[in-house]
């Protein structure tokens, strides 16, 4: 099926072909027809990679009468990245010929320069991140009482952002008639409410649903200490010099540490944070993207809306709690038709959730082993023998300087030069330390990770106590003196949270935190009974 078959114009089939769109993707087919009929909310359950944008962008552009100047549809985006990417998306669509305007606002930047171009031209499509909608409509620079069209894009992300009482903020704002288009990579009971309260009769897709990773990411772990990840980062980057990657992060401290050992021993890498100011982030994002950078080092979040090409592998410095982030990491690499590879650092407490993701996502992680010197010297050296064919001939060197050198080497057998040549290249790296960073499981070990057995405990700390599910998780080993291969799932709400520890543990477990204070707030650890 093509673009022009599901009722896209030929000005905007054009326009994608330009830039090699030509077949729809599966969620593009399901959603451009019924959208353009412009009559139905729509909830569509795709993960990122799918080519959603274009699925609801494709037909806003189409529907967006130029001629009528007040603003025809929103976007909603949980990041500044995503919110300019979607943007930017939409207006590559847009023949040259037309006069529909289409802005982008954010926060992290100066909001009189956005209220100034708001006014002075007003868009027919904004894109805007919750907290700057919400600052915008405060102070009357937008109306939304004419909007026809609702995108909730990411909608399952912004709410653990926390934007929860922005997105239904937001939907006061708007008239009852409009369309809501909802995008999410989960149901969670959170999106069901907004259905629920806010959408009439929505359709669905849901697209892959039970196949939710890119077949083209080889899947591949070590198994190591946790001290030595830097160590293996290190020994990947050796053995591959064409990598070109993003290693993901639990926290902000975790990242910027990383960023900065890796930049400290030689490495193109920095960090992407919520840290830091929105001008450190946009530049350390451009460095990556025109590869001055061989490796972007980032949190989740902040990698959010990131879309860039030829991203040779993703490393999971330490693997999220949630599978769709596992998923979502993942789709950084291997786009647009492309290979590429999804490397887990795991250490032995973590290969519980790898056995969880095998499970849930249906894919297969493949064991491999951190390279040791030896190999990366071998393959350091073929790369460097291969590159010195290939080696274009330079056109200044004097006939007298080749000449001169020949002569240097008359008389000298070409093996024993080869060799000598081999032995200048192994100098650089006979310094190195040769440990061997790869840990292996007992049968015990790997018996006590299959069998994870939990109970559900609720604790009364949450994110409003700047608690996210590696804090917590830490905090709960930390105050219970429990190893971490015994903390099972964990998730954080605004006041509270749950979390699983092993059976063998789980009886002490809240006696470990009686009297215990949080910031001078007594601690309260119950065990949770489902309903």
């Amino acid at each position: 099926m093509s673009f022009k078959e599901l009722g896209v114009s030929t000005e905007v089939v054009e326009l994608l072909e330009k830039s090699s769109i030509t077949v729809p993707t599966e969620i593009q087919k399901q959603a451009i027809p019924v959208l353009m009929q412009d009559d139905r909310d729509m909830i569509g359950l795709a993960q990122t990679g799918t080519g959603k944008t274009l699925a609801f962008g494709i037909p806003i552009i189409e529907l967006t009468d130029d001629e009528i100047q007040f603003t025809q549809s929103i976007v909603v985006a949980p990041t500044r990245e995503l919110a300019q990417q979607i943007a930017a998306d939409f207006r590559s669509i847009i023949s040259p010929g037309r006069k529909l305007v289409v802005e982008s606002v954010y926060g992290g930047t100066n909001v009189s320069e956005q209220i100034k171009n708001i006014r002075k031209n007003t868009p027919h499509i904004l894109v805007a991140t919750p907290g700057r909608l919400i600052d915008l409509l405060e102070r009357k620079v937008l109306k939304l009482d004419q909007i026809k069209r609702l995108v909730l894009d990411e909608a399952d992300e912004m709410l653990n952002m926390g934007f929860k009482e922005d997105i239904y903020n937001i939907l006061s704002y708007t008239p009852k008639e409009k369309r809501i288009w909802l995008l999410s990579a989960t149901m969670a009971d959170e999106i069901k409410k907004i259905t629920r309260n806010f959408m009439e009769n929505p359709f669905e897709i849901r697209i892959n649903q039970g196949e939710k990773v890119n077949k083209n990411i080889e899947h591949v772990y070590t198994v190591l200490r946790r001290e030595n990840k830097t160590k293996a980062i290190e020994r990947f980057i050796e053995a591959y010099p064409e990598m070109y990657g993003i290693v993901f992060c639990r926290t902000r401290m975790d990242t910027q540490r990383l960023a900065d050992d890796l930049l400290g021993r030689g490495y193109a890498a920095e960090a992407l944070h919520g840290d830091l100011s929105q001008q450190q982030r946009d530049r350390v994002t451009l460095k990556f993207k025109r590869k001055s950078l061989k490796l972007l080092i980032a949190t989740d979040v902040a990698a959010r809306g990131l879309d860039i090409d030829n991203v040779t592998h993703v490393i999971h410095h330490s693997l999220p709690d949630d599978k769709e982030y596992y998923t979502h990491r993942s789709g950084r690499t291997a786009r647009a038709g492309k290979k590429g590879i999804s490397l887990v650092l795991s250490t032995e407490a973590e290969q519980r959730k790898m056995a969880q993701l095998e499970h849930q996502l249906k894919i297969h992680f493949k064991p491999v082993k951190i390279p040791g010197l030896e190999e990366i010297r071998e393959l350091r050296l073929k790369t460097w023998a291969y590159d010195l064919v290939k080696a274009e001939v330079n056109s200044d060197v004097s006939r007298e300087l080749f000449d001169e050198i020949k002569q240097v080497f008359d008389g000298i057998d070409k093996d024993v030069l080869i060799k000598k040549m081999i032995s200048k290249e192994l100098k650089k790296y006979l310094d190195q330390n040769n440990e061997d960073l790869n840990v292996r499981h007992s049968t015990k070990e790997k018996m006590v990770l299959k069998n994870f057995k939990g109970d559900r405990f609720f604790i009364n700390l949450g994110k409003k106590d700047r608690m996210g599910k590696p804090e917590l998780e830490d905090f709960i080993c930390q105050q219970s003196g429990i190893p971490k291969q015994y903390v099972g799932m964990v998730s954080v709400d605004r006041l509270h949270s749950y979390f699983e520890v092993d059976k063998k543990h789980s009886k002490t477990i809240a006696d470990k935190f009686k009297n215990k204070q949080f910031k001078g707030r007594a601690l309260r650890v119950n065990r949770h009974h489902s309903k």
